[in-house]
């Protein structure tokens, strides 16, 4: 019997490309499922294979331990119960492994872009991608403002989390992240992919506009130029991929006022005032570039704070002025 078994495992693991260890554990587990619904056993079961035959141990935690006793069963018994589990419970206990192996192999590409196809939409505006081996949701809240999806479309996306809901694996996606433009730029720029060009940060405003800061250790490369391209070839087919969303790239700098001024691009600010307990910047800018430094519905000075993590306060020169002035007419009382 145990010879047959083992031909059994070396067969099916050769078939499913399965390592054999991950398909004796399936059989196992559906002969212990087997042996415990013929003989009505609460207990959780152990089988082992032997040179004398399959050994069959129920099992009892006590404490932090557990025992393990010898079942009170025939060898008749377990062969019989074996060869059925062998047909009836395997494939089942079989088919939840190669979901496990495929949990596992997902979770090592957890925080990588992965492609699928929609296989549904639902109601509620979840989407069900299938990746090959398994299926992944891609949440309504994880989906850039702005676009459909059908059965069928290719669709990419940032694999944000692997994890287990009720022992079954649960892939979720996401379009939204930031991490997923800095995912594409490493895919898409051969030298972000070489780590000659890093991402040092990224904010996005999905589908609206993004900021990307870029550095270069070689100095005399221009890190900017090289991501964007000629006449914004590079980003361009980035800025597809995700709806259209406007993607400024900057230099990055550790003069942390120059990457506040860098951050605020479009509009060049012509004073930055820095107040580091509070993690503030105020900067002036020309009155008449005052709508461009903050932006639609504050798009610009929302994605250079979230860039340079200081809080900036934007306004005209003039008022820079005034508060300059009272600031120092208050230090001189």
């Amino acid at each position: 019997m145990v010879k047959n078994i083992r031909k059994l495992i070396e067969q099916v693991a050769k078939e499913k490309d399965l390592p054999e260890r991950v398909v004796e554990y399936a059989l196992k587990n559906a002969i212990a499922i087997a042996i415990k619904k013929d003989k009505r056993i609460r207990d959780n079961l152990d089988i082992e294979f032997t040179d004398e035959g399959i050994k069959v141990y129920i099992v009892r935690r006590k404490g932090k331990s557990k025992e393990r006793f010898p079942l009170d069963i025939s060898t008749e018994d377990v062969n019989r119960i074996a060869a059925y589990a062998a047909k009836e419970e395997f494939l089942s206990e079989l088919e939840r492994a190669e979901r496990e192996r495929g949990f596992l192999e997902y979770k090592e590409l957890e925080g990588e872009i992965v492609t699928g196809i929609v296989r549904k939409v639902h109601e509620n505006g979840d989407i069900l991608v299938d990746l090959g081996k398994v299926e992944a949701v891609l949440p309504r809240r994880e989906q850039i403002p702005g676009e459909t999806y059908h059965v069928g479309d290719r669709l990419k996306a940032l694999l944000i989390e692997v994890k287990k809901q009720h022992g079954e694996p649960r892939l979720i996606l996401s379009r939204t992240h930031p991490l997923f433009l800095k995912r594409l730029l490493e895919t898409e720029i051969p030298e972000v992919a070489e780590k000659e060009i890093e991402i040092k940060a990224v904010a996005r405003i999905p589908g609206e506009r993004a900021k990307v800061a870029v550095y270069a250790k070689d100095m005399k490369m221009d890190p900017v130029g090289i991501v964007v391209g000629l006449r914004g070839s590079r980003i361009q087919p980035i800025s597809e991929e995700l709806h259209g969303e406007k993607i400024d790239v900057v230099r990055w700098t550790e003069d942390e006022e120059e990457f506040i001024r860098r951050a605020l691009s479009p509009a060049k600010p012509t004073a930055i005032r820095l107040i580091p307990e509070e993690e503030r910047a105020e900067v002036a800018v020309p009155q008449d570039q005052l709508s461009l430094a903050i932006g639609k519905r504050g798009t610009n000075v929302k994605l250079a704070h979230r860039l340079t993590g200081w809080h900036i306060d934007v306004m005209s020169e003039e008022d820079f002025e005034r508060l300059t002035e009272l600031r120092e007419s208050e230090s001189g009382e």
